[in-house]
């Protein structure tokens, strides 16, 4: 064979080679968790702390922060196989590379995007407590290590708290991109950190009880609604992230820890005690930027932005709403009739929509500002700051939002009606800046 034809078949076998591990898996949590399934069952004599910490020692989580609350990860355990090593070290390794791209987040089922590495480790300490829900450094390792990162370094920089961003795929996703400007603490990081709180809460309540990791995962991010809707879901699960983090972590809880985070990072980096002017300055910053962090995360219901459902552009230029708004419209779809309990049901729906009302009506967009599926989310339509076309004469004084079903004949699940009514309402009174879609 002449050598031309050797390079070109060793560069084609590089390809497939590195390629290899994203053919098996994607960037979705069913396929995280397929992966974890694998390291189980290639291991059957490992438990499920042991299978954490083989996670945790592939996606670099094992600094001086993280020993001093979990055991060193690099004692030896069961070497992984090579492609299945990579896969796991690109889900669990958070960093932001150029071209704002984020790794080491996944998209889960119920259409939002959470960072593997804080969830894993909130789940381990959880595993390691002692008392039934008390678990040591839980808040710091899972979300206020990087909460302090992020005021620390917005006082010197701005940033935006939470950013987010868009899959490239929906089915087999592998690039997920943030739409605004890289920030220090994304979306995905805050999601994973308080599925970590939660999962890491509940396993500390049962010690000493055997349980897989992948069926842990399996039961809070893959449970499938049925006709009565998130009414009749059990309790833990991922749908319920905000409502369960709510219950876990009062803000002066969150304040607290971020201190304790940020003292604790000092004195790793060999710093010098703060002087009582410059923490109390720091102690300001960290209350203030709590507060939109409350507001984001805690207050308002969890928002699908157009780009992860899929949304057709807007056509022409959209006229801007003059804020502050004085209604909520409250309406419901004859088509589609019927409630959609899926993200990808409700996310289908939503293009339907917007089709008819761009096709058929001739507007330029989805009429409706927003919409709630009985799926646990509601969805971005013109959103918070552009008009709408839904309440004839009324559209420049009010937000429309819609109910997807029909709803002449009975009234929307308990659920859906009161994510609108307590949490888009409230969401709505503090309309601008803080309101961003937060899928």
């Amino acid at each position: 064979m002449e050598e031309g034809c050797w390079k070109l078949t060793l560069a084609v076998l590089v390809l497939l080679v590195s390629t290899h591990a994203d053919a098996l898996f994607s960037c979705h949590m069913i396929d995280f968790i397929k992966a974890v399934q694998q390291v189980e069952d290639e291991n059957p004599e490992l438990e499920a702390l042991e299978v954490l910490r083989m996670l945790r020692r592939v996606g670099g989580l094992n600094d001086a922060f993280v020993q001093n609350f979990l055991p060193d990860a690099d004692s030896s355990s069961p070497e992984l196989d090579a492609d299945l090593s990579d896969y796991l070290q690109r889900a669990v390794q958070h960093r932001v590379l150029e071209g704002a791209r984020e790794e080491g987040v996944v998209l889960t089922p119920e259409g939002v995007t959470v960072a593997v590495g804080p969830l894993l480790l909130g789940i381990e300490a959880g595993f390691l407590s002692r008392t039934p829900g008390r678990v040591p450094g839980l808040y710091q390792l899972t979300l206020a290590r990087d909460l302090g990162v992020f005021i620390r370094r917005s006082s010197d920089n701005a940033q935006l708290l939470g950013t987010d961003g868009c899959w490239d795929d929906l089915t087999s996703p592998q690039v997920f991109t943030l739409s605004d400007a890289p920030s220090t603490l994304t979306a995905a990081q805050v999601h994973g950190g308080m599925d970590g709180v939660i999962l890491g809460k509940e396993v500390s309540a049962k010690p000493g009880e055997s349980v897989k990791l992948s069926n842990l995962l399996t039961d809070y991010y893959l449970h499938r609604l049925d006709a009565r809707g998130m009414d009749a879901a059990p309790r833990i699960i991922s749908r319920r992230r905000r409502e369960l983090f709510k219950t876990l972590a009062a803000p002066p809880v969150l304040v607290r820890q971020v201190a304790k985070s940020l003292e604790l990072q000092e004195k790793l980096e060999g710093r010098l005690k703060m002087e009582l002017k410059q923490k109390r300055r720091l102690m300001a910053a960290v209350k203030e930027s709590m507060k939109e962090f409350v507001h984001m995360f805690m207050e308002c219901p969890p928002i699908i932005a157009r780009c992860t459902w899929g949304a057709a552009p807007y056509i022409g230029t959209p006229t801007l709403l003059s804020l502050p708004l004085t209604y909520l419209f409250i309406h419901h779809t004859a088509n589609p009739s019927q409630p959609c309990l899926t993200f990808e049901q409700c996310s289908a729906d939503m293009r339907s929509m917007q089709r008819f009302h761009q096709q058929s009506n001739g507007w330029d967009d989805i009429g409706y500002s927003f919409v709630a599926g009985s799926d646990g989310n509601i969805y971005e339509g013109r959103g918070w700051k552009w008009q709408g076309a839904h309440t004839g004469g009324h559209n420049s004084k009010g937000y429309g939002v819609s109910f997807i079903g029909d709803y002449t004949a009975a009234l929307p699940s308990q659920h859906s009606m009161a994510l609108v009514r307590d949490q888009l309402a409230s969401c709505a009174v503090a309309a601008g800046d803080w309101c961003r879609p937060t899928s």
